[in-house]
């Protein structure tokens, strides 16, 4: 199983989500996040006086899935989220070692 963590900009969240419904993933979690790299931030005008803000908004898609499927998942984020410009995001993907269902007690894939 894999533990992909999807740092994306905020208003391709319903292109994402929807490309990985079509796919059958069956539930993620979302947690709205700030930061930077790359893109270094942005400037800004409040109440006429400009200023640089480092840390810029984001979303954490954090999705669990079986190994068969994480590498169609991994493409589909990528895909959905990309807009061909600085600050995209990135995917990063970690091995899991085990799930388990509270309601039912199932573990593993069964419990994905």
């Amino acid at each position: 199983m894999k533990f992909i963590t999807a740092i994306i900009k905020p208003f391709k969240f319903t292109d994402v989500k929807d490309a990985l419904s079509a796919l059958g993933v069956s539930g993620l979690t979302v947690t709205e996040v700030s930061g930077y790299g790359r893109q270094k931030g942005q400037t800004e005008v409040y109440r006429g006086a400009e200023y640089t803000s480092s840390m810029l908004p984001k979303l954490k898609l954090e999705i669990a899935v079986s190994d068969a499927f994480a590498d169609k998942v991994i493409e589909i984020v990528s895909a959905a989220a990309h807009t061909d410009e600085i600050g995209d995001g990135k995917i990063f993907v970690f091995d899991l070692a085990d799930v388990l269902r509270v309601r039912t007690g199932e573990q593993g894939d069964l419990a994905l």
